[in-house]
Protein backbone atom coordinates (compact mmCIF):
# COMPACT_ATOMS: atom_id res chain seq x y z
CA UNK A 1 0.00 0.00 0.00
CA UNK A 2 1.51 3.40 -1.20
CA UNK A 3 -0.04 6.78 -0.12
CA UNK A 4 1.81 9.91 -1.19
CA UNK A 5 2.44 12.75 1.35
CA UNK A 6 1.32 16.17 0.38
CA UNK A 7 3.87 18.32 0.21
CA UNK A 8 3.04 22.26 -0.88
CA UNK A 9 5.09 25.18 -2.32
CA UNK A 10 3.22 28.75 -3.53
CA UNK A 11 1.89 28.65 -7.33
CA UNK A 12 3.47 31.64 -7.76
CA UNK A 13 4.95 35.09 -5.95
CA UNK A 14 3.51 38.34 -5.79
CA UNK A 15 6.07 40.76 -6.67
CA UNK A 16 5.62 43.53 -4.63
CA UNK A 17 5.65 40.73 -1.27
CA UNK A 18 9.41 40.06 -2.60
CA UNK A 19 10.76 43.19 -3.46
CA UNK A 20 11.52 45.94 -0.76
CA UNK A 21 11.78 48.70 -2.62
CA UNK A 22 10.58 49.68 -6.31
CA UNK A 23 12.99 48.90 -9.09
CA UNK A 24 12.75 50.70 -12.03
CA UNK A 25 11.58 50.08 -15.56
CA UNK A 26 13.59 48.40 -17.89
CA UNK A 27 16.10 47.24 -15.24
CA UNK A 28 18.57 44.19 -15.77
CA UNK A 29 18.04 44.06 -11.82
CA UNK A 30 14.19 43.94 -12.03
CA UNK A 31 14.67 41.16 -15.04
CA UNK A 32 16.80 39.31 -13.42
CA UNK A 33 14.75 38.88 -9.96
CA UNK A 34 11.59 38.22 -11.92
CA UNK A 35 13.46 35.40 -13.82
CA UNK A 36 14.37 33.81 -10.71
CA UNK A 37 10.88 34.34 -8.95
CA UNK A 38 10.05 32.53 -12.01
CA UNK A 39 12.81 29.57 -11.14
CA UNK A 40 11.84 29.58 -7.87
CA UNK A 41 8.53 28.78 -8.49
CA UNK A 42 8.92 25.71 -10.76
CA UNK A 43 6.96 27.89 -13.24
CA UNK A 44 6.31 25.57 -16.70
CA UNK A 45 8.28 22.22 -14.95
CA UNK A 46 11.28 23.55 -14.29
CA UNK A 47 13.83 21.57 -12.98
CA UNK A 48 14.33 21.26 -9.59
CA UNK A 49 18.32 22.11 -9.51
CA UNK A 50 17.24 24.91 -11.45
CA UNK A 51 14.53 26.01 -8.50
CA UNK A 52 16.96 25.43 -6.38
CA UNK A 53 19.54 28.07 -7.98
CA UNK A 54 16.59 30.92 -8.55
CA UNK A 55 15.53 30.45 -4.93
CA UNK A 56 19.26 30.71 -3.62
CA UNK A 57 19.75 33.97 -5.68
CA UNK A 58 16.39 35.50 -4.56
CA UNK A 59 17.87 34.29 -0.65
CA UNK A 60 21.16 35.73 -1.32
CA UNK A 61 19.52 39.29 -2.33
CA UNK A 62 18.22 39.44 0.88
CA UNK A 63 18.05 42.97 1.76
CA UNK A 64 16.61 43.68 -1.39
CA UNK A 65 13.44 41.73 -0.18
CA UNK A 66 10.24 41.55 2.12
CA UNK A 67 10.48 39.09 5.52
CA UNK A 68 7.80 37.17 3.63
CA UNK A 69 8.80 36.94 0.59
CA UNK A 70 12.59 35.62 1.86
CA UNK A 71 10.31 32.76 3.97
CA UNK A 72 8.35 31.55 1.10
CA UNK A 73 12.00 31.26 -0.97
CA UNK A 74 12.94 29.42 1.65
CA UNK A 75 10.10 27.34 1.76
CA UNK A 76 10.29 26.65 -1.90
CA UNK A 77 13.91 25.67 -1.40
CA UNK A 78 13.08 23.56 0.47
CA UNK A 79 10.48 22.01 -1.22
CA UNK A 80 13.41 21.43 -4.26
CA UNK A 81 15.27 19.84 -2.27
CA UNK A 82 13.00 17.57 -0.53
CA UNK A 83 12.06 16.44 -4.28
CA UNK A 84 15.47 15.56 -4.44
CA UNK A 85 15.96 13.86 -1.45
CA UNK A 86 18.24 15.75 0.67
CA UNK A 87 15.53 15.88 3.25
CA UNK A 88 18.45 17.41 5.76
CA UNK A 89 18.56 20.75 3.56
CA UNK A 90 15.10 20.99 3.11
CA UNK A 91 14.43 20.78 6.74
CA UNK A 92 16.84 23.30 7.60
CA UNK A 93 15.44 25.69 4.98
CA UNK A 94 12.14 24.93 6.11
CA UNK A 95 13.11 26.04 9.74
CA UNK A 96 14.72 29.08 8.06
CA UNK A 97 11.30 29.39 6.76
CA UNK A 98 9.83 29.06 9.69
CA UNK A 99 11.86 31.55 11.62
CA UNK A 100 11.08 34.43 9.37
CA UNK A 101 7.71 33.79 9.12
CA UNK A 102 5.89 31.67 12.31
CA UNK A 103 2.54 32.06 11.08
CA UNK A 104 3.04 30.50 7.69
CA UNK A 105 1.72 27.34 7.83
CA UNK A 106 3.42 25.53 4.46
CA UNK A 107 6.89 25.11 5.76
CA UNK A 108 5.28 23.19 8.84
CA UNK A 109 3.65 20.86 6.89
CA UNK A 110 6.54 20.33 4.26
CA UNK A 111 9.54 19.49 7.41
CA UNK A 112 6.93 16.86 8.17
CA UNK A 113 6.56 15.48 5.21
CA UNK A 114 10.77 15.64 5.23
CA UNK A 115 10.66 14.10 8.32
CA UNK A 116 7.86 11.15 7.19
CA UNK A 117 9.97 10.49 4.63
CA UNK A 118 13.47 10.38 6.94
CA UNK A 119 11.39 7.83 8.98
CA UNK A 120 11.37 10.09 12.03
CA UNK A 121 7.62 9.98 12.59
CA UNK A 122 7.34 11.52 16.01
CA UNK A 123 8.95 14.80 14.49
CA UNK A 124 6.46 14.42 11.79
CA UNK A 125 3.51 14.22 13.54
CA UNK A 126 4.81 17.10 15.75
CA UNK A 127 5.33 19.23 12.57
CA UNK A 128 1.89 18.60 11.11
CA UNK A 129 0.53 19.27 14.55
CA UNK A 130 1.56 22.65 14.32
CA UNK A 131 0.02 23.23 11.07
CA UNK A 132 -3.16 21.89 12.21
CA UNK A 133 -3.08 24.38 15.01
CA UNK A 134 -2.29 27.42 12.35
CA UNK A 135 -5.12 26.00 10.37
CA UNK A 136 -7.31 24.07 11.31
CA UNK A 137 -8.97 23.58 7.87
CA UNK A 138 -5.66 22.33 6.74
CA UNK A 139 -7.11 19.53 4.63
CA UNK A 140 -3.04 18.47 3.26
CA UNK A 141 -2.06 18.25 6.97
CA UNK A 142 -4.19 15.98 7.90
CA UNK A 143 -3.38 13.33 4.95
CA UNK A 144 -0.06 13.54 5.80
CA UNK A 145 -0.46 12.94 9.64
CA UNK A 146 -3.02 9.76 8.76
CA UNK A 147 0.03 8.86 6.39
CA UNK A 148 2.66 8.99 9.29
CA UNK A 149 0.11 7.31 11.95
CA UNK A 150 -0.62 4.54 9.77
CA UNK A 151 3.61 4.42 9.54
CA UNK A 152 2.72 4.00 13.41
CA UNK A 153 0.29 1.26 13.38
CA UNK A 154 -1.80 4.00 15.34
CA UNK A 155 -5.05 3.00 12.58
CA UNK A 156 -7.80 4.70 14.95
CA UNK A 157 -6.46 7.75 15.08
CA UNK A 158 -5.17 7.49 11.21
CA UNK A 159 -8.71 7.07 10.16
CA UNK A 160 -9.75 9.99 12.21
CA UNK A 161 -7.50 12.13 10.12
CA UNK A 162 -8.43 10.52 7.05
CA UNK A 163 -12.02 11.58 7.89
CA UNK A 164 -10.98 15.04 8.16
CA UNK A 165 -8.79 15.12 5.23
CA UNK A 166 -11.79 13.81 3.19
CA UNK A 167 -14.01 16.56 4.81
CA UNK A 168 -11.87 19.25 3.78
CA UNK A 169 -10.04 18.55 0.64
CA UNK A 170 -11.80 15.41 -1.04
CA UNK A 171 -10.07 15.61 -4.35
CA UNK A 172 -6.60 15.60 -2.87
CA UNK A 173 -4.31 12.89 -3.83
CA UNK A 174 -4.65 9.65 -1.85
CA UNK A 175 -6.76 10.50 0.62
CA UNK A 176 -10.18 8.16 -0.56
CA UNK A 177 -7.06 4.75 -0.84
CA UNK A 178 -5.57 5.83 2.62
CA UNK A 179 -8.74 5.48 3.99
CA UNK A 180 -9.77 2.47 2.23
CA UNK A 181 -6.57 0.51 3.67
CA UNK A 182 -7.31 1.97 6.89
CA UNK A 183 -10.72 0.80 7.10
CA UNK A 184 -9.80 -2.22 5.80
CA UNK A 185 -6.88 -2.68 8.90
CA UNK A 186 -10.03 -1.96 10.80
CA UNK A 187 -12.28 -4.58 9.39
CA UNK A 188 -14.93 -1.98 8.24
CA UNK A 189 -14.81 -3.73 5.04
CA UNK A 190 -18.02 -2.48 3.52
CA UNK A 191 -16.82 1.32 4.72
CA UNK A 192 -13.35 0.27 2.80
CA UNK A 193 -14.57 -0.99 -0.31
CA UNK A 194 -16.74 2.27 -0.62
CA UNK A 195 -13.55 4.43 -0.45
CA UNK A 196 -11.55 2.35 -2.62
CA UNK A 197 -14.01 2.32 -5.79
CA UNK A 198 -14.19 6.11 -4.68
CA UNK A 199 -11.00 6.15 -5.22
CA UNK A 200 -10.62 4.65 -8.24
CA UNK A 201 -13.00 7.54 -9.64
CA UNK A 202 -10.37 9.86 -9.83
CA UNK A 203 -7.69 7.52 -10.35
CA UNK A 204 -8.40 3.90 -12.21
CA UNK A 205 -4.66 3.28 -12.61
CA UNK A 206 -3.18 3.22 -9.08
CA UNK A 207 -1.29 0.38 -8.16
CA UNK A 208 -1.93 1.12 -4.59
CA UNK A 209 -5.72 1.40 -4.83
CA UNK A 210 -6.26 -1.80 -6.54
CA UNK A 211 -4.03 -3.34 -3.78
CA UNK A 212 -6.03 -1.72 -0.90
CA UNK A 213 -9.23 -3.15 -2.68
CA UNK A 214 -7.24 -6.59 -2.80
CA UNK A 215 -7.09 -6.44 0.65
CA UNK A 216 -10.59 -5.68 1.33
CA UNK A 217 -11.56 -8.63 -1.28
CA UNK A 218 -9.17 -10.93 0.82
CA UNK A 219 -10.45 -10.03 4.20
CA UNK A 220 -14.16 -10.47 3.23
CA UNK A 221 -13.07 -13.80 1.68
CA UNK A 222 -13.65 -13.02 -1.65
CA UNK A 223 -10.15 -14.84 -3.69
CA UNK A 224 -11.41 -14.45 -6.80
CA UNK A 225 -11.78 -10.39 -6.66
CA UNK A 226 -8.93 -10.31 -4.71
CA UNK A 227 -6.42 -11.95 -6.97
CA UNK A 228 -8.24 -9.56 -9.87
CA UNK A 229 -6.76 -6.75 -8.16
CA UNK A 230 -3.61 -7.97 -7.23
CA UNK A 231 -3.22 -8.88 -10.79
CA UNK A 232 -4.24 -5.18 -11.83
CA UNK A 233 -1.90 -3.91 -8.91
CA UNK A 234 1.29 -5.90 -10.14
CA UNK A 235 0.63 -4.96 -13.73
CA UNK A 236 1.25 -1.77 -12.62
CA UNK A 237 4.22 -2.23 -9.93
CA UNK A 238 5.84 -5.85 -10.60
CA UNK A 239 7.52 -5.83 -7.13
CA UNK A 240 4.75 -4.48 -4.98
CA UNK A 241 5.37 -6.87 -2.04
CA UNK A 242 2.01 -6.28 -0.43
CA UNK A 243 0.38 -7.13 -3.44
CA UNK A 244 2.38 -10.25 -4.26
CA UNK A 245 1.70 -11.44 -0.87
CA UNK A 246 -2.49 -10.93 -0.86
CA UNK A 247 -2.46 -12.69 -3.88
CA UNK A 248 -0.38 -15.80 -2.31
CA UNK A 249 -2.99 -15.90 0.40
CA UNK A 250 -5.51 -16.02 -2.23
CA UNK A 251 -3.71 -18.24 -4.13
CA UNK A 252 -3.45 -20.90 -1.46
CA UNK A 253 -7.02 -19.99 -0.18
CA UNK A 254 -8.10 -21.35 -3.50
CA UNK A 255 -6.04 -24.74 -3.58
CA UNK A 256 -3.20 -23.39 -5.70
CA UNK A 257 -0.20 -24.21 -3.58
CA UNK A 258 2.46 -24.03 -6.21
CA UNK A 259 1.56 -20.57 -7.32
CA UNK A 260 0.53 -19.25 -3.70
CA UNK A 261 4.07 -20.31 -2.43
CA UNK A 262 5.89 -18.58 -4.98
CA UNK A 263 3.85 -15.12 -4.83
CA UNK A 264 4.47 -15.35 -0.77
CA UNK A 265 8.63 -16.52 -1.36
CA UNK A 266 8.78 -13.45 -3.39
CA UNK A 267 6.85 -11.31 -1.38
CA UNK A 268 9.34 -12.38 1.32
CA UNK A 269 12.55 -11.20 -0.72
CA UNK A 270 11.43 -8.00 -1.51
CA UNK A 271 10.30 -7.36 2.23
CA UNK A 272 11.04 -9.49 4.97
CA UNK A 273 8.84 -8.17 7.31
CA UNK A 274 5.59 -8.83 5.21
CA UNK A 275 3.99 -11.65 6.70
CA UNK A 276 4.21 -9.96 10.47
CA UNK A 277 2.86 -6.81 9.00
CA UNK A 278 -0.33 -9.14 7.33
CA UNK A 279 -0.81 -10.72 10.66
CA UNK A 280 -1.18 -7.05 12.06
CA UNK A 281 -3.69 -6.47 9.61
CA UNK A 282 -5.70 -9.45 10.39
CA UNK A 283 -4.82 -11.76 7.42
CA UNK A 284 -3.00 -15.15 8.62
Amino acid sequence: MGIRAVSEGLASFVVVLLLASPVPAQDPKKDGYLRNIELCNGLNRTPFEARINGCTALIDAGADMTTTGLAIAYNNRGNAYAAERDYDRAILDFDSSIKLDPKYVKPFNNRGVAFLKKGEYDLAIGAFDHAIRLNPNYGEAFANRAETRLKKNDYDRASRDYDEAIRLAPNLAGVWNGRCWTRAVLGALKAALEDCNKAFQSDSGNAATYDSRGLVHLKMGQMSAAIDDYNSALRLDPKLASALYGRGLAELKQGNKAGGNADISAAKAIRGTIANEFKRYGVR
